[in-house]
């Protein structure tokens, strides 16, 4: 549903390791909530030889690396705009919470939610887990039929891929999606099809499975609802210059 630099980031892994770039992104979903823009700014990473547990580590130090930098430097910002800094400094100084997604099901249902196994988990749900945990928490090994075709199938358990969404805390939702890469040429081809995804276009993307690859991982950082959670800010919208949504391109 988005168009991002991701598998072309995927073919420069084998010359350079870990890359990442830092651009616009656009979504086709027509979504009108306080987390959704149909343009924003994604901070994207791909690393060799990183499996899902090296590329969730990543991320974490990441995420509390922007925090403390944030207190450091911008915490008279911070007061100007009543931000509460003390449950920003939790998140540096604590490890995030990590629950799988069918743990994730169990502890919605609890709550009285309705949703089931194959359920995505949206933004509702997000804001209970979060509620839940009390901190960033990671929601790993999702349902394989409701995640992309590129995510690498779970060898203990073929129906969940080993993936990870970082849900921010305090009810502002998914931060960060991120995976290993399926690397299995058979596979990914396997995948392709059962999504109806047309090869042509995408043949040069299986060729460096074809032709030979190597364990990789990566994730794509949301900038806007990443500032909106460091603010504290109530809509995503006020964390950009000009917003792109449904009913609004000009300027």
């Amino acid at each position: 549903m988005a168009q991002t630099g991701q598998l072309y980031l995927e073919a420069a892994i084998f010359s350079h390791g870990l890359v990442y770039n830092f651009g616009p992104t656009f979504r086709a979903e027509k979504s009108k909530t306080r987390r959704h823009l149909s343009e924003f700014r994604m901070v994207e990473a791909e690393e060799a030889y990183y499996n899902n547990d090296d590329n969730i580590a990543l991320q974490e130090r990441f995420v509390q690396y922007i925090i403390g930098r944030c207190l450091e430097d911008c915490r008279e910002d911070l007061k100007v705009l009543e931000r509460d800094t003390a449950k920003l400094e939790q998140v540096v100084n604590a490890p995030f919470a990590r629950t799988t997604y069918d743990d994730a099901l169990n502890i919605l249902q609890g709550m009285g939610n309705p949703i089931q196994m194959g359920d995505d988990i949206g933004k509702d749900e997000e804001t209970s887990i979060s509620h839940h945990f009390g901190k960033p928490v990671f929601a790993m090994n999702y349902a394989k039929k409701i995640k992309a075709f590129y995510m690498k199938e779970d060898s203990q358990n073929p129906e969940r891929v080993k993936c990870a969404d970082l849900i921010a805390s305090e009810g502002y939702g998914e931060i960060i999606g991120g995976s290993q890469r399926e690397d299995d040429y058979d596979k990914l081809l396997e995948r392709m099809q059962q999504f109806n995804i047309p090869m042509e276009p995408y043949r040069w993307h299986v060729d460096l499975r074809k032709y030979g690859s190597v364990p990789h991982s990566g994730f794509g950082l949301g900038i806007e609802r990443t500032v909106s959670w460091i603010a504290g800010i109530s809509h995503v919208r006020e964390a950009i210059l000009f917003p792109r949504m449904l009913y609004r391109i000009y300027p």
